[in-house]
């Protein structure tokens, strides 16, 4: 979601003076000046408190081996003319609260991670792939250089011949604007001059002209938008305030566990379903991708839950009168929405050839909405799907996500960035899931002139426990599970029923003929 809104609220940063800096690295001293110093935003800086050190990662399997030395040639041309990757993320010595964004010199060996593995070794290429990223996750990005890195692993996977791991820390920019980066620096697979093509919500045409009758309902319309929009808003605000301030999620089996905070490491797994799939289920119930990714999410995660409830006790069914589930579990996820002006990967790659430094729309500027999963088992599979819309329309019609930028702004502004970090974690750790849907390229794209079988971006160092990401890739879906494996020690279960879930809702809606009209 965006918003021209978030203009206004970064309106400060423009004037700043250049600084003189000075860092360590290893036991040598260097002195840095710059004349395009810029101090990270508000909401950037939130990524710099040890709680909420936040790194994204996006892993892209290839089709063929890679060669560093092209990978190096291409990122000279289209990521390194971007200025967040050839910047350090500075504090100044007088001013420890002051953070910058300083231009420096990059040096691509130290950001481009060759793996070097003994193929005949392995026992599962995929499982080593797994542990790669695992490992990963334990470490945090070294602030002595610029804040991202790319992994290249010559492996063979049951889905591709090598893959590359491209890791960021979240301070550079929020979900949305890395993506779009990184599809930037792709190109059509049929036409390497081609950016990937992303689809677009259709808006509904405008009338051009209607009578005075229309026109009058159509004011009243409006006005009644405005009252339910209004109305939301307060509702969802106070559930947020009392959220942060001691309303918590039920605890269940894959809640965080007290210590998280020492426990960053996360098991990221990925599961590949057909959007095609997704695609029927949408069409034949009439609603969107995202209502019938949220509604086999919550399917999956009420058969999980379930089963991991059974667990040491009576196992006393799966039916929607018998079953292992409490009642009245609260189930949330704190999602993040984009609010400001996002340029689009034509926007960015053009950016990056011509080298302007000029504003594109990128940072961290967003807001917060509480997402609640209704977890219950249910006969009907499409109940879920329908619970799931009208969740979702529920929470389009609200400024819950704008407000708790405001508010977020308000807090650094009064009471400083501690204060603002600490109700940013309470938000999470209070709730359960991160949950996220992106739209991906139509057709197959490649990374470097590397063609990709597929990509799928994920997080660690988040307070949550479990991070859910849905990313399409022409006609599939992928499925990502960012997970604390002391809370849920079984990830490929879980997307075992979220896939599972799929075969439901797609089965009953065969079996009702709601099919028929399909073409």
């Amino acid at each position: 979601m965006a918003s021209p809104m978030g203009e206004g609220l970064r309106s400060r940063s423009s004037g700043l003076k250049p600084i003189e800096t000075k860092r360590k690295v290893g036991i040598e001293e260097y002195d840095m000046v710059t004349m395009e110093d810029e101090p990270l935003s508000p909401m950037a800086r939130l990524f710099h408190d040890r709680r909420f050190d936040v790194h994204a990662v996006a892993f892209m399997a290839c089709k063929t081996r890679i060669s560093p030395q092209p990978v190096k040639e291409k990122l000279v041309h289209t990521l390194l003319k971007h200025p967040r990757f050839t910047s350090l993320m500075v504090v100044d010595e007088e001013n420890l609260t002051d953070m910058k964004w300083v231009q420096t010199k990059i040096d691509l060996d130290q950001h481009i991670i060759i793996v070097e593995v003994d193929e005949t070794q392995l026992e599962s290429p995929d499982k080593f792939v797994e542990d790669y990223i695992y490992n990963l996750s334990k470490t945090s990005l070294d602030r002595s250089k610029p804040l991202w890195d790319l992994h290249i692993i010559n492996v063979k996977t049951r889905q591709a011949e090598s893959v590359v791991v491209f890791r960021v820390h979240h301070s550079l920019g929020d979900g949305t604007s890395l993506i779009s980066l990184l599809l930037a620096c792709t190109r059509q697979t049929a036409d390497d001059l081609k950016l990937p093509t992303i689809p677009t919500k259709k808006r509904r045409p405008t009338p051009s002209g209607y009578s005075a009758k229309e026109g009058l309902w159509r004011l009243l319309g409006k006005f009644w938008l405005f009252i339910v929009m209004f109305v939301n808003t307060a509702v969802d605000v106070f559930m947020f305030i009392i959220t942060i301030m001691f309303l918590k999620d039920t605890k269940t089996p894959i809640s965080a566990p007290p210590d998280f905070e020492s426990n960053k490491a996360r098991r990221i797994v990925h599961r590949i379903i057909s959007l095609d799939d997704l695609k029927f289920v949408k069409n034949a119930m009439n609603v969107t991708i995202n209502d019938v990714a949220l509604g086999l999410t919550q399917a999956g995660l009420s058969q999980y839950l379930n089963r991991r409830y059974a667990i040491g006790g009576k196992d006393k069914g799966a039916t929607e009168r018998r079953n292992n589930l409490p009642n009245g579990i609260r189930l949330r996820s704190c999602l993040c929405f984009n609010l400001r002006s996002s340029a689009g990967i034509e926007d960015l790659a053009n950016m990056m050839e011509n080298g302007s430094k000029g504003k594109w729309g990128w940072g961290n500027w967003f807001g917060y909405a509480l997402l609640p999963f209704k977890i219950a088992l249910r006969d009907n599979p499409l109940d879920y799907v329908k619970e799931a819309k009208a969740t979702v329309d529920r929470k389009k019609r609200s400024f819950e996500a704008l407000s708790t930028l405001i508010m977020a702004e308000l807090l650094i502004k009064f009471f400083g960035i501690k204060v603002a970090t600490e109700v940013t974690c309470k938000g999470f750790s209070n709730s359960t899931i991160c949950f996220t849907n992106l739209v991906g390229p139509q057709e197959e794209i490649g990374f470097c002139g590397y063609p990709i079988t597929y990509f799928a971006p994920s997080s660690y160092g988040q307070p949550s426990a479990l991070m859910i990401n849905f990313q399409s890739y022409i006609n599939k879906m992928i499925i990502v599970v960012s997970v604390d494996e002391n809370a849920i020690p079984d990830p490929h279960q879980l997307l075992d029923d979220f896939e599972d879930s799929l075969n439901l809702i797609k089965n009953a809606i065969i079996e009702k003929g709601l099919a028929k009209n399909l073409k």
